[in-house]
């Protein structure tokens, strides 16, 4: 459980490190995040950093991808967390 945590600390940090990075590259105009890279790492576990750090700092709110896809890999986390605490920690 404690890796679990730790593992989710720091792939958060790295969603909301990436998508501040993509914002600033965004408004100097320099080479961007890759859409792939910033789905990637929500998909892994940053999904509720990510989409919080886009909200606050108003980044790709404007793209169904990430205000509908970024939501439904949450709802999706949420489950397996669930369904693998219910048959395995029961």
């Amino acid at each position: 459980m404690k890796f679990y945590i730790i593992y989710l600390c720091a792939v958060s940090l790295l969603a909301v490190i990436l998508t501040v990075v993509d914002k600033l590259h965004a408004v100097h105009r320099k080479s961007r995040v890759p859409e792939l890279t910033l789905m990637l790492v929500s998909a892994l576990g940053g999904s509720a950093a990510m989409l919080v750090t886009m909200l606050v700092i108003r980044h790709k709110t404007r793209h169904p991808k990430f205000m509908i896809g970024i939501p439904v890999m949450i709802l999706i986390q949420a489950a397996a967390v669930i369904l693998i605490a219910r048959f395995f920690y029961v």
